[in-house]
Protein backbone atom coordinates (compact mmCIF):
# COMPACT_ATOMS: atom_id res chain seq x y z
CA UNK A 1 0.00 0.00 0.00
CA UNK A 2 1.29 3.61 -0.84
CA UNK A 3 2.70 6.15 1.85
CA UNK A 4 0.42 8.99 -0.14
CA UNK A 5 -2.29 7.39 1.30
CA UNK A 6 -1.53 9.79 4.28
CA UNK A 7 -1.40 13.14 2.58
CA UNK A 8 1.39 15.01 2.27
CA UNK A 9 0.96 16.59 5.69
CA UNK A 10 2.00 13.33 6.85
CA UNK A 11 5.00 12.83 4.61
CA UNK A 12 6.51 15.92 3.90
CA UNK A 13 5.87 17.57 7.49
CA UNK A 14 5.54 21.26 6.37
CA UNK A 15 6.00 22.42 10.11
CA UNK A 16 9.45 20.80 9.96
CA UNK A 17 10.08 22.56 6.77
CA UNK A 18 9.19 25.52 8.11
CA UNK A 19 11.59 24.78 11.64
CA UNK A 20 14.42 24.01 8.97
CA UNK A 21 13.83 26.91 7.01
CA UNK A 22 14.23 29.22 10.24
CA UNK A 23 17.41 27.29 11.73
CA UNK A 24 18.97 27.99 8.51
CA UNK A 25 18.66 31.20 7.70
CA UNK A 26 19.30 31.74 11.60
CA UNK A 27 22.17 30.44 11.68
CA UNK A 28 23.84 32.50 8.57
CA UNK A 29 22.57 35.47 9.96
CA UNK A 30 24.20 34.63 13.44
CA UNK A 31 27.40 33.48 11.14
CA UNK A 32 27.94 35.86 8.52
CA UNK A 33 25.39 38.87 8.49
CA UNK A 34 25.39 39.59 12.82
CA UNK A 35 29.27 38.19 13.15
CA UNK A 36 30.85 41.56 13.98
CA UNK A 37 28.25 42.12 16.43
CA UNK A 38 29.92 39.94 18.83
CA UNK A 39 33.31 40.59 20.70
CA UNK A 40 35.26 37.93 19.36
CA UNK A 41 34.45 36.47 15.97
CA UNK A 42 35.80 34.77 13.00
CA UNK A 43 34.44 34.57 8.86
CA UNK A 44 32.25 31.19 8.74
CA UNK A 45 34.67 28.15 7.12
CA UNK A 46 33.72 26.65 4.14
CA UNK A 47 33.48 23.23 6.32
CA UNK A 48 31.70 24.56 8.87
CA UNK A 49 28.72 25.35 6.41
CA UNK A 50 29.16 22.05 4.67
CA UNK A 51 28.86 20.47 8.36
CA UNK A 52 25.49 22.14 9.51
CA UNK A 53 23.66 22.09 5.99
CA UNK A 54 24.55 18.49 5.82
CA UNK A 55 23.24 17.95 9.44
CA UNK A 56 20.10 20.46 9.33
CA UNK A 57 19.19 18.20 5.69
CA UNK A 58 19.90 15.18 7.57
CA UNK A 59 17.57 16.16 10.98
CA UNK A 60 14.67 16.89 8.25
CA UNK A 61 15.26 13.48 6.31
CA UNK A 62 14.89 11.65 10.18
CA UNK A 63 12.15 13.45 11.13
CA UNK A 64 10.73 15.34 8.39
CA UNK A 65 10.58 13.03 5.41
CA UNK A 66 8.76 10.12 4.46
CA UNK A 67 11.38 7.56 6.72
CA UNK A 68 10.05 9.96 10.00
CA UNK A 69 6.25 8.03 8.48
CA UNK A 70 7.93 4.72 7.82
CA UNK A 71 9.22 4.95 11.60
CA UNK A 72 5.98 4.82 12.79
CA UNK A 73 4.99 2.07 10.83
CA UNK A 74 7.97 -0.25 10.94
CA UNK A 75 10.29 -0.76 14.08
CA UNK A 76 13.47 -1.07 11.27
CA UNK A 77 12.87 2.25 10.46
CA UNK A 78 12.41 3.66 14.02
CA UNK A 79 16.18 2.00 14.75
CA UNK A 80 17.63 3.55 11.84
CA UNK A 81 16.27 7.09 13.03
CA UNK A 82 17.27 7.19 16.33
CA UNK A 83 21.19 5.90 15.28
CA UNK A 84 21.12 9.26 13.24
CA UNK A 85 19.48 11.37 15.25
CA UNK A 86 21.39 10.47 18.09
CA UNK A 87 25.10 9.29 16.61
CA UNK A 88 25.41 11.08 13.64
CA UNK A 89 23.55 14.55 13.46
CA UNK A 90 24.67 16.22 16.91
CA UNK A 91 28.72 15.83 15.56
CA UNK A 92 27.67 17.52 12.38
CA UNK A 93 25.62 20.32 13.72
CA UNK A 94 28.24 20.60 16.33
CA UNK A 95 30.74 20.96 14.55
CA UNK A 96 28.82 23.06 12.29
CA UNK A 97 28.66 26.15 14.26
CA UNK A 98 31.57 28.33 15.20
CA UNK A 99 33.37 27.97 18.04
CA UNK A 100 32.87 31.38 19.38
CA UNK A 101 29.19 30.84 18.75
CA UNK A 102 29.34 27.70 21.32
CA UNK A 103 31.83 30.08 23.31
CA UNK A 104 28.89 32.77 23.90
CA UNK A 105 25.81 29.71 24.47
CA UNK A 106 27.66 28.49 27.17
CA UNK A 107 29.07 31.56 29.15
CA UNK A 108 25.05 32.76 29.43
CA UNK A 109 24.34 32.88 32.78
CA UNK A 110 21.80 30.57 33.38
CA UNK A 111 23.89 27.82 30.94
CA UNK A 112 27.12 28.29 32.45
CA UNK A 113 25.79 27.59 35.62
CA UNK A 114 24.50 23.31 34.36
CA UNK A 115 26.73 22.75 31.39
CA UNK A 116 29.89 21.66 33.11
CA UNK A 117 27.90 19.32 35.30
CA UNK A 118 25.96 18.41 31.96
CA UNK A 119 28.86 17.86 29.96
CA UNK A 120 31.22 16.00 32.18
CA UNK A 121 32.25 12.38 30.09
CA UNK A 122 31.32 9.98 33.21
CA UNK A 123 27.96 11.30 33.80
CA UNK A 124 26.72 12.76 30.12
CA UNK A 125 27.62 8.89 28.86
CA UNK A 126 25.90 7.35 31.96
CA UNK A 127 22.65 9.26 31.32
CA UNK A 128 22.45 8.98 27.69
CA UNK A 129 22.95 5.63 27.63
CA UNK A 130 20.60 5.62 30.62
CA UNK A 131 17.70 7.54 29.07
CA UNK A 132 17.88 5.51 24.92
CA UNK A 133 17.96 1.93 27.10
CA UNK A 134 14.91 3.02 29.43
CA UNK A 135 13.07 3.97 25.92
CA UNK A 136 13.50 1.06 24.40
CA UNK A 137 12.08 -1.17 27.68
CA UNK A 138 8.99 -2.22 25.88
CA UNK A 139 6.09 -1.36 28.56
CA UNK A 140 8.06 2.60 28.50
CA UNK A 141 8.47 2.79 24.87
CA UNK A 142 4.48 1.93 23.58
CA UNK A 143 3.38 4.01 26.83
CA UNK A 144 6.11 7.13 24.91
CA UNK A 145 4.70 6.44 22.29
CA UNK A 146 0.90 6.92 23.03
CA UNK A 147 1.62 10.41 23.88
CA UNK A 148 2.25 12.85 21.71
CA UNK A 149 3.46 15.40 24.01
CA UNK A 150 5.78 13.22 25.68
CA UNK A 151 6.95 11.24 22.47
CA UNK A 152 8.11 14.92 21.67
CA UNK A 153 9.50 15.62 24.79
CA UNK A 154 11.57 12.60 25.33
CA UNK A 155 13.02 12.66 22.14
CA UNK A 156 13.88 16.25 22.38
CA UNK A 157 15.05 15.23 25.67
CA UNK A 158 16.95 12.13 24.61
CA UNK A 159 18.53 14.33 21.71
CA UNK A 160 20.38 16.97 23.90
CA UNK A 161 21.79 14.01 26.09
CA UNK A 162 22.95 12.81 22.62
CA UNK A 163 24.89 16.35 22.56
CA UNK A 164 26.18 16.43 25.76
CA UNK A 165 27.65 12.86 24.88
CA UNK A 166 29.63 14.12 21.71
CA UNK A 167 30.71 16.69 24.04
CA UNK A 168 33.58 15.25 25.54
CA UNK A 169 34.70 13.92 21.76
CA UNK A 170 33.59 16.42 19.38
CA UNK A 171 37.03 19.30 19.30
CA UNK A 172 35.80 22.89 19.41
CA UNK A 173 38.50 25.83 19.52
CA UNK A 174 38.75 27.31 22.78
CA UNK A 175 36.27 24.95 24.60
CA UNK A 176 38.08 23.61 27.37
CA UNK A 177 37.02 20.56 29.58
CA UNK A 178 37.04 17.76 26.65
CA UNK A 179 38.44 14.83 26.49
CA UNK A 180 42.08 13.99 24.62
CA UNK A 181 43.73 11.63 22.74
CA UNK A 182 43.40 7.89 24.10
CA UNK A 183 40.54 9.05 26.32
CA UNK A 184 38.41 9.61 23.50
CA UNK A 185 39.04 6.61 22.19
CA UNK A 186 37.91 4.82 25.49
CA UNK A 187 34.66 7.01 25.77
CA UNK A 188 33.54 5.98 22.56
CA UNK A 189 34.63 2.21 23.05
CA UNK A 190 32.60 2.66 26.25
CA UNK A 191 29.32 3.97 24.71
CA UNK A 192 29.11 1.12 22.24
CA UNK A 193 28.88 -1.39 25.05
CA UNK A 194 27.02 0.34 27.18
CA UNK A 195 23.81 0.83 24.51
CA UNK A 196 24.70 -2.62 23.51
CA UNK A 197 22.53 -4.61 26.13
CA UNK A 198 19.43 -2.45 24.46
CA UNK A 199 20.29 -3.88 21.13
CA UNK A 200 20.84 -6.90 22.12
CA UNK A 201 17.53 -7.62 23.58
CA UNK A 202 16.11 -6.42 20.79
CA UNK A 203 17.94 -8.72 18.54
CA UNK A 204 18.06 -11.95 20.30
CA UNK A 205 14.47 -11.78 21.77
CA UNK A 206 12.06 -14.54 20.41
CA UNK A 207 8.68 -12.71 20.14
CA UNK A 208 8.07 -9.39 19.40
CA UNK A 209 8.26 -6.63 22.26
CA UNK A 210 6.35 -3.43 21.10
CA UNK A 211 2.49 -3.16 21.12
CA UNK A 212 2.92 -0.05 18.94
CA UNK A 213 4.33 -2.03 16.00
CA UNK A 214 2.24 -5.49 16.63
CA UNK A 215 -1.26 -4.44 18.11
CA UNK A 216 -3.06 -3.36 15.65
CA UNK A 217 -5.45 -0.91 18.15
CA UNK A 218 -2.10 0.90 19.92
CA UNK A 219 -0.06 1.14 16.49
CA UNK A 220 -3.68 3.24 14.90
CA UNK A 221 -2.75 5.29 18.16
CA UNK A 222 1.09 5.89 17.35
CA UNK A 223 0.25 6.62 14.31
CA UNK A 224 -1.46 9.74 15.73
CA UNK A 225 2.00 11.00 16.28
CA UNK A 226 2.60 12.01 12.60
CA UNK A 227 -0.75 11.04 10.81
CA UNK A 228 -3.51 13.76 11.11
CA UNK A 229 -6.10 12.24 13.37
CA UNK A 230 -8.83 12.95 10.28
CA UNK A 231 -6.91 11.44 7.72
CA UNK A 232 -6.63 7.72 10.03
CA UNK A 233 -10.04 7.98 10.83
CA UNK A 234 -11.17 7.79 6.94
CA UNK A 235 -8.39 4.82 5.87
CA UNK A 236 -9.36 1.37 6.64
CA UNK A 237 -5.72 0.03 8.28
CA UNK A 238 -5.30 -2.95 9.86
CA UNK A 239 -1.51 -2.47 11.20
CA UNK A 240 1.98 -2.33 9.73
CA UNK A 241 1.67 -5.74 7.56
CA UNK A 242 0.02 -3.70 4.29
CA UNK A 243 3.58 -1.78 4.27
CA UNK A 244 5.79 -4.45 4.81
CA UNK A 245 5.74 -8.88 4.33
CA UNK A 246 8.24 -9.15 7.10
CA UNK A 247 6.84 -10.69 10.18
CA UNK A 248 6.95 -8.52 13.18
CA UNK A 249 9.62 -10.58 14.84
CA UNK A 250 11.83 -10.10 12.00
CA UNK A 251 11.10 -6.71 11.66
CA UNK A 252 12.18 -5.86 15.44
CA UNK A 253 15.47 -8.21 14.94
CA UNK A 254 16.57 -6.15 11.81
CA UNK A 255 16.15 -2.90 13.58
CA UNK A 256 18.73 -4.06 16.45
CA UNK A 257 21.28 -5.10 14.00
CA UNK A 258 20.25 -1.66 11.85
CA UNK A 259 20.99 0.13 15.17
CA UNK A 260 24.67 -1.65 15.83
CA UNK A 261 25.34 -1.45 12.07
CA UNK A 262 25.01 2.22 11.81
CA UNK A 263 26.42 3.44 15.26
CA UNK A 264 29.44 1.25 14.52
CA UNK A 265 30.07 2.59 11.11
CA UNK A 266 29.96 6.04 12.98
CA UNK A 267 32.53 5.01 16.03
CA UNK A 268 34.64 3.59 13.44
CA UNK A 269 35.03 6.66 11.60
CA UNK A 270 35.45 8.68 14.74
CA UNK A 271 37.71 6.18 16.10
CA UNK A 272 39.65 6.46 13.49
CA UNK A 273 40.35 9.61 13.19
CA UNK A 274 40.93 10.42 16.60
CA UNK A 275 43.91 7.67 16.61
CA UNK A 276 45.46 9.16 13.59
CA UNK A 277 45.54 12.65 14.87
CA UNK A 278 46.86 11.25 18.58
CA UNK A 279 49.78 9.52 16.62
CA UNK A 280 50.49 12.12 14.80
CA UNK A 281 50.34 14.72 17.71
CA UNK A 282 52.32 12.12 19.62
CA UNK A 283 55.53 11.80 16.48
CA UNK A 284 55.02 15.70 16.26
CA UNK A 285 56.29 16.18 19.45
CA UNK A 286 58.11 12.72 20.14
CA UNK A 287 61.21 15.00 22.42
CA UNK A 288 58.90 17.48 23.96
CA UNK A 289 56.77 14.38 25.57
CA UNK A 290 59.97 12.86 26.26
CA UNK A 291 61.66 15.29 27.89
CA UNK A 292 58.57 15.38 30.09
CA UNK A 293 58.14 12.25 30.94
CA UNK A 294 62.08 12.46 32.06
CA UNK A 295 61.10 15.24 34.21
CA UNK A 296 58.65 13.81 36.05
CA UNK A 297 60.75 11.01 36.31
CA UNK A 298 63.18 13.02 38.10
CA UNK A 299 61.20 14.54 40.32
CA UNK A 300 59.44 11.52 41.74
CA UNK A 301 63.16 10.10 42.26
CA UNK A 302 63.71 13.21 44.44
CA UNK A 303 60.62 12.41 46.29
Amino acid sequence: MPLSIFGFQAMWSPVMIGVIVFLTILYFLITVKWRNDFKVSEPLKMKEAVYFLVGIVLLYIVKGSPVDLMAHIMFSFHMVQMALLLLLIPPLLMKGIPWWVWKVVIELPVVRKVFPVLTKPLLSLIVFSGLFSFYHIPMFFDYIKLDEGLHGTYTFILFLSALFMWWSIIEIKGITGRLHGLKKIGFIIGSAVLITPACALIIFTGTPLYDTYTNSDSWLKAMELCVPASTLAGLSLSGPELFSNMTPIADQQLGGILMKIVQEIIYAVFLMSIFFKWYKNEQDNAEEITQKALDDLKVQARL
